[in-house]
């Protein structure tokens, strides 16, 4: 029986890596500790077009995350968008390079998360500030893979 137990928790422990690198969560950790979304992939030219609008809530702990199959210059607006949003702009390893604060609800105004982007998480407004999400903090998801700053599996 004890070894049953034994091989149980080995088996758990091998498998926490897999849960980390879940495709519908997105963790991100700094100087400022770790925080984790449950985040809705939009991964293709419709979903990131549609993005979160028309929407009238978003849990706390929940996300989008856009991503493009290239780095590139990516901008954005609140056009039909109803709930302010924090955008976290991040490279092709996973670090956050720009972060836009509470972008106002049905604004038009173009939002440039520079160059270099890769993928972009929305929460909720004020939320990065509230939990100290800064330039340089990093996110694990599969979509970095290996050359990610905090990748999913131990190298």
């Amino acid at each position: 029986m004890r070894r049953g137990v034994i091989l149980l928790a080995a088996l758990c422990l091998g498998a926490a890596p897999a849960l980390a690198c879940d495709p519908e969560v997105a963790l991100l950790r700094g100087p400022w500790g770790q925080a984790r979304f449950r985040v809705e992939v939009a991964d293709d030219a419709a979903e990131r077009a549609q993005g979160l609008m028309h929407r009238d809530s978003l849990g706390a702990s929940r996300g989008m995350l856009f991503l493009y199959e290239r780095p590139q210059r990516a901008t954005f607006w609140m056009r039909n968008t109803l709930i302010p949003l924090d955008m976290i702009f991040l490279d092709a390893q996973g670090r956050v390079t720009r972060i836009h604060e509470n972008a106002r609800p049905l604004d038009e105004t173009v939002i440039d998360g520079g160059s270099g982007v890769v993928a972009v998480l929305e929460i909720n407004g004020g939320m990065a500030r509230r939990i100290g999400v800064s330039v340089g903090s990093e996110m694990r998801h599969p979509f970095f893979g290996a050359q990610a700053a905090w990748p999913c599996a131990a190298p």
